[in-house]
C-alpha cells in the first residue's frame, strides 16, 4: 500500500508542481541555485488535487492536533489551503503576513484570532523554515499557543529541522524530498546518477553551484 507521501509526490509530479532539473538549475529568490523547484500553488488549479490537499491536511489536523481551535495560513502561498482546511474543520481562519501592512490598521495577523487560542499553522512549503517560524512567532506574540504546523512539502534541510526544534514547533508534512525523489526515479523522470547530484545539493544548498 502506498503511503500518503508517495501518493502526493506522484500527484505533484503529474501536474508539474515539482520540477527537477539537475543539469539546468533554477535560481531561487534567495539567490540559491537549485536543481529542484516546488510550486504547490499549482495544486489550486486542479479541483481533484485541491480537494485532496484540503481533506488530507484536515485529516492530519483532526488526528494529530485535535485541540486546535483556529487555523492560520502563512501568506501568501498557504492562504487558500488554510482557508479551505479551516472550512472543512469548521474552525476560525486567519492568515499571517510576512510584515505588517503599511497603512490602515497595520495588521500582521488578518482576521479575528482570540487571545489564548490554540492554533495550528498551515504552510505550503518548508525550505529554511524562516518565514514559517516568523508566522509562529507572530501568533505567539499575539498571546496564542501554536500546537503545530502542517505543510504540503518540506525539503528537509538540516537548517530547517534545527530551526523547528529550537522553536519547539511540531511539523507534519503531506510529502517530502525523499518521497518526491524516489517517485521521480520510479517513473523515469530522473536517472539514478542524478539522484546523487540532488542529494549533494540538499546537503549544502546555500553553497551548491551545480
Amino acid at each position: 500500500m502506498k503511503t500518503l507521501e508517495k501518493i502526493f509526490a506522484s500527484k505533484l509530479l503529474k501536474v508539474k508542481a515539482i520540477k527537477l532539473q539537475p543539469t539546468n538549475p533554477f535560481t531561487w529568490a534567495s539567490g540559491w541555485h537549485s536543481p529542484f523547484y516546488c510550486d504547490n500553488r499549482k495544486t489550486l488549479s486542479y479541483p481533484d488535487l485541491r480537494t485532496f490537499v484540503k481533506l488530507e491536511t484536515a485529516r492530519i489536523i483532526a488526528e494529530r492536533f485535535p485541540e486546535a481551535e483556529a487555523v492560520a495560513g502563512v501568506a501568501t502561498g498557504a492562504i487558500p489551503q488554510g482557508a479551505m482546511v479551516a472550512d472543512a474543520l469548521a474552525l476560525p481562519f486567519v492568515y499571517v503576513r510576512s510584515k505588517p501592512k503599511d497603512h490602515g490598521l497595520e495588521n500582521l495577523i488578518e482576521g479575528e484570532l482570540k487571545p489564548g487560542s490554540k492554533v495550528v499553522v498551515v504552510e505550503d512549503l518548508i525550505s529554511t523554515g524562516g518565514s514559517s517560524l516568523k508566522a509562529v512567532e507572530a501568533i505567539r506574540n499575539y498571546g496564542c499557543e501554536v500546537v503545530g504546523m502542517v505543510a504540503s512539502f518540506t525539503y528537509g534541510f538540516d537548517v530547517a529541522e534545527k530551526a523547528f526544534a529550537d522553536a519547539r514547533v511540531k511539523l507534519v508534512t503531506l510529502t517530502d524530498y525523499e518521497a518526491v525523489v524516489a517517485e521521480a526515479l520510479r517513473i523515469g523522470y530522473i536517472k539514478e546518477n542524478e539522484v546523487e547530484l540532488l542529494n549533494e545539493w540538499r546537503k549544502n544548498p546555500s553553497q551548491w553551484q551545480g
